[in-house]
C-alpha cells in the first residue's frame, strides 16, 4: 500500500506564494511519475503538473507556466509545488498523485493514470 500525504496548504494574500510538499511511502520515491491536480470550489479537478519517474521531465497545465514549479528532493522523498504570484482563481484543494506507471507526455494530465492519491491540502487566496 503506498500512501501519499501533502502539506503546505493555507491562506495567502493575492499575489502571495505558497510552497506544497508531498511524500510517498513503500518504494523509492523515484519509482514514482508524480503530479499535482487541483480542484476549485464547485468545478471539477484539474490537471496542474507532473514529473517524470526516471527522466525528471516536467510538464505544466499551460495556464500556470511561470508561476507554478514542480520540482522534486530524492533526499527527502519529497515533491514539491512552489507557487508565486496566487491569484484568488487559484483557490482550491490541491491533490498530490503518483503512479508506479511510466506515462507518456499526453498522459501526464490524466488523472485516470494515477492509481495513489493524497487527501489534499486547502489552498485559500484572498484578502
Amino acid at each position: 500500500q503506498v500512501h501519499v500525504l501533502e502539506s503546505g496548504g493555507g491562506r495567502v494574500q493575492p499575489g502571495g506564494s505558497l510552497r506544497l510538499s508531498c511524500a510517498t511511502s513503500g518504494r523509492a520515491f523515484t519509482a514514482y511519475t508524480m503530479a499535482w491536480f487541483r480542484q476549485p470550489p464547485g468545478k471539477d479537478r484539474e490537471f496542474v503538473a507532473a514529473l517524470k519517474r526516471q527522466s525528471g521531465g516536467t510538464s505544466y497545465a499551460d495556464s500556470l507556466k511561470g508561476r507554478f514549479t514542480i520540482s522534486r528532493d530524492n533526499a527527502k522523498n519529497t515533491l514539491d509545488l512552489q507557487m508565486n504570484s496566487l491569484q484568488p482563481e487559484d483557490t482550491a484543494v490541491y491533490y498530490c498523485a503518483a503512479t508506479s506507471s511510466r506515462l507518456i507526455t499526453s498522459s501526464l494530465r490524466r488523472e485516470e493514470r494515477y492509481e495513489y492519491w493524497g487527501q489534499g491540502t486547502q489552498v485559500a487566496v484572498s484578502s
